[in-house]
């Protein structure tokens, strides 16, 4: 989806499939290179674009990640115990030694509850601009409505890219129920909370499910996504609630007629049991989907930034969505933060006894738990995949 676009869209749907094209092609890897800022955030829930970015992305080769705290240590080593090259550094000045010339982008790569710019992180933001990179910010705060930051990138030569801006009023869609006619599954990833990994289940499952022969395609909701290079997605939390619904189911029509896919996967965002947001109200709305999966933390005691706030439990959030939307819950997904691996089983085994459904972690179990999760639901995907093999 472009942004500002405004295209007619005709339903019904007839769906055409091409054999050759059931598996989403592999990008070639991104030529345009960036470093990532998450001081102090690095592996940790405020710091999710960052772990996001590092963990994949389509549209910009990470060359390190500056954060005091982790440095010297690899990026990939702190997330997931797998090295990848990728370098923590101390500072800018670390990063731009260590590229050897001057990256195409500095990429903002926190989410403060603030949704804001300190004072201290604005000066390193326009210092980066006085270096010649391009900015990539995902905040709330748009720098291209603030007069020091467009003097600056005036004056740089530079371009700011506020990921979150939505398109403008007048083009933004409203929901019209067309949805009801596209034919394949959809799929959204939901949670317990926020920051929980939604969006790194959402990528594995989709991943996952091409490589199995079965047509998935990705559509995120939040900026981390947009960022990464997602091909259909929406900033959801930046769009006015009257038009949540309908961006959304826009943004899904236009996934299904650009690529024909089996199934389509849609990133949750917050929980809808959380009271500070409202985005999987929208999203449940928006993309009516045939079947959820739920993102949870079994360790994590209380709600992202908000101590007050028990965790509810995976029981409790399933029945507020099947009571809320004409869909059922799936599988569960388990966010190890904090655990064992011997914890994690344990965990798979207690709460697929609990709740009748399967269980997994798309991080350290094996992928084919996912493909397999959705053909118990779906099984009439397992003859597209037998299809797509012939």
């Amino acid at each position: 989806m472009s942004e500002g676009s405004s295209k007619v869209i005709n339903l019904p749907f007839t769906k055409v499939v091409d054999p050759a094209s059931r598996t989403a092609l592999r990008p070639e890897k991104p030529a345009t290179t960036a470093i990532v800022y998450c001081e102090a955030n690095f592996g940790l829930p405020d710091g999710k674009t960052a772990n996001g970015l590092v963990r994949h992305s389509e549209k910009y080769k990470i060359l390190s990640i500056i954060d005091s705290q982790n440095a010297g240590l690899d990026a990939g080593s702190v997330l997931d115990d797998k090295p990848n090259a990728i370098p923590i550094l101390h500072d800018l000045n670390a990063a731009l030694e260590h590229a050897g010339s001057v990256p195409d982008y500095f990429i903002y790569g926190m989410a403060p509850a603030t949704g804001r710019l300190s004072t201290a992180e604005r000066a390193i933001v326009l210092d980066a601009i006085s270096r010649g990179m391009n900015i990539v910010n995902g905040l709330h705060e748009f720098l291209n409505d603030d007069p020091e930051f467009v003097a600056a990138s005036e004056a740089a030569d530079v371009k700011i890219l506020d990921i979150r801006k939505p398109r403008p009023k007048n083009d933004l869609r409203l929901f019209t129920g067309r949805i009801k006619d596209i034919t394949c599954r959809r799929i959204a990833v939901l949670g317990t909370d926020c920051a929980i990994g939604k969006r790194t289940t959402a990528n594995i499952l989709t991943t996952a499910l091409n490589e199995q022969g079965i047509k998935a395609v990705l559509v995120t909701t939040g900026q981390t996504g947009k960022i990464q290079g997602s091909l259909y997605g929406v900033a959801l939390d930046a769009v006015p609630s009257q038009f949540c619904c309908g961006e959304l189911e826009a943004t899904i029509i236009e996934a299904f007629e650009g690529e024909s896919p089996d199934v389509i996967v849609i990133e949750g965002q917050g929980a809808l049991s959380h009271p500070a947001f409202c985005t999987s109200a929208f999203i449940l709305r928006g993309s009516v989907p045939d079947g959820v999966i739920l993102q949870h933390a079994p360790r994590r005691s209380h709600r992202c930034d908000f101590e007050e706030m028990a965790m509810p439990t995976p029981r409790s959030e399933i029945d507020l969505i099947e009571a809320f939307s004409d869909t059922k819950v799936i599988g569960l997904t388990i966010n190890h933060e904090h655990m064992l691996d011997m914890e994690v089983t344990a965990a798979i085994t207690a709460y697929e006894a609990e709740l009748g459904i399967p269980v997994s972690d798309a991080l350290t179990r094996p992928t084919d738990h996912l493909v397999d999760m959705v053909l118990a639901s779906f099984p009439e995907l397992a003859r597209t995949q037998v299809a797509a093999t012939k």
